[in-house]
């Protein structure tokens, strides 16, 4: 019950919430402690007050100081008595406060305690009075008591300060906490306005100028959001475009197929007209590939039973043999150690495929295809890439200067993932290599 109630609060009363428990909690633990410790601390503040008083009034003694100067500037609530060794005493005007069983017991200890000082505590009367004797020689000791009413007057007045000072530590901590809250949650109300803004398709604006997780956050947000507009952009233009390579070849087989329908060759002969047909129709099987290859390529490791060691040396050469007639005057070399990768072998020769063809379309002169421990690199001589567009290349519908779709990488990077596997791009001194590499 209590875990819904709190998952329904916002944020605010839940921080809200845990700092009154932290307060009460604290405040309840911390007046448990000081009542079961305040007694013992006034009691040593009184023994305290107790010797200090008794060392000056024993400095006084041992100058020979008459008896109306012996206790100086007396407080009403400290008594003195000292026995002397002829059997005199010698008291302060506070006696009345004793009475005479006391006052017989003290005296009884006064005699009795030899050396040093010893500290005591009177329950006659039911009054707990503490009292210090002390001996001044072998014949001369003093008895000091603090009455009762000086003892509570100090204990009440170090619980009020103390309960006082707590009060307004705890307010300061609670006004700073509530002004601390209220910087996070500022923020946060702008990020869910930014966010609810873009999710209707309205314009927002989010600036948040902080550099905690907060700020990281609204930083994340905004670049994800101008990434997302990159890529609709480029999405809607992509559309576009495939719509427009689709109509081409759509158009000219349709076209050339009424044609001999009809008898008309439209291209000299029957053979070559149909050369033509073929060649649209092999160029909208490739675009069709991809866009399938792409969209479904997350779904090829669903079922374990098909990853299994892939041999990548016959990969490459697979991809090689239907690739090299692109471009037949590109020298291809070739070096595969004993490996293999994990997965499934169409995918992985997609790979190797769109590799090469990318490699093919920007070569001057050679490529070289390696596959040593768990890496396989596909370098080509052609010309860097530029540094600004090297880690955007594996985006979908992201276009090289010479690309096509922007799908041939994208479907490397997604078939390597999807085998525990990452891509990269590398510039040379003297061209680019493309790395797969195995965890």
């Amino acid at each position: 019950m209590f875990k819904i109630f709190y998952k329904k609060l916002t944020l605010a009363q839940q921080l809200l919430g845990v700092m009154l428990i932290f307060i009460f909690v604290f405040s309840v633990i911390f007046l448990s402690v000081l009542s079961l410790n305040i007694d013992a601390f006034v009691r040593n503040q009184m023994y305290g007050i107790i010797k200090r008083t008794q060392n000056n009034i024993i400095y006084n003694y041992n100058l020979s100081l008459r008896e109306d100067l012996l206790y100086g500037a007396n407080d009403p609530n400290i008594i003195h008595v000292i026995f002397t060794h002829d059997g005199d005493v010698i008291t302060s005007n506070n006696l009345p406060l004793i009475s005479n069983q006391l006052f017989g017991e003290m005296k009884t200890l006064a005699v009795e305690q030899t050396l040093g000082s010893q500290d005591y505590v009177s329950e006659a009367d039911h009054r707990n009075l503490l009292f210090t004797i002390t001996r001044i020689d072998p014949d001369t000791a003093i008895m000091t008591a603090i009455s009762n009413n000086y003892r509570d007057e100090f204990k009440t007045s170090l619980l009020n300060n103390t309960v006082n000072i707590l009060v307004t530590v705890t307010g300061i901590l609670f006004l700073l906490l509530m002004a601390w809250v209220a910087t996070i949650i500022r923020p946060l109300n702008q990020i869910r306005s930014y966010v609810e803004k873009r999710r209707i398709g309205q314009d927002a604006v989010l600036n948040i100028d902080r550099d905690d997780e907060i700020g990281d956050l609204a930083k994340a947000l905004v670049a994800m959001n101008v990434e997302i507009n990159r890529a609709y952009e480029q999405k809607e233009e992509m559309i576009h475009n495939i719509s427009h390579d689709l109509k081409t070849p759509i158009a000219t087989i349709r076209s050339y197929s009424e044609s001999i329908l009809d008898g008309v060759y439209p291209y000299d002969t029957l053979e070559k007209s149909v050369e033509v047909i073929l060649v649209h129709a092999q160029r909208l099987e490739a675009k069709v590939k991809g866009l399938l290859t792409l969209n479904r390529v997350d779904y090829v490791s669903k079922d374990p039973s098909m990853i299994v060691p892939i041999d990548m040396k016959k990969v490459v050469e697979d991809a090689i043999l239907s690739m090299k007639v692109i471009r037949p005057e590109i020298k291809i070399e070739v070096s595969v150690d004993p490996h293999t990768f994990f997965g499934i072998e169409e995918p992985w020769r997609i790979v190797c495929e769109n590799l090469i063809d990318n490699a093919l379309r920007y070569a001057q002169t050679k490529i070289t295809i390696k596959v040593k421990g768990k890496v396989l690199e596909v370098f080509n001589d052609g010309e860097p890439i530029e540094a600004e567009r090297i880690h955007r290349l594996f985006i979908p519908y992201e276009k090289g200067k010479n690309g096509n779709f922007g799908l041939g990488l994208a479907i490397v990077k997604k078939i390597a993932n999807t085998f525990n596997c990452s891509v990269s791009a590398k510039n040379h001194k003297e061209g680019v290599s493309f790395i797969v590499k195995g965890n």
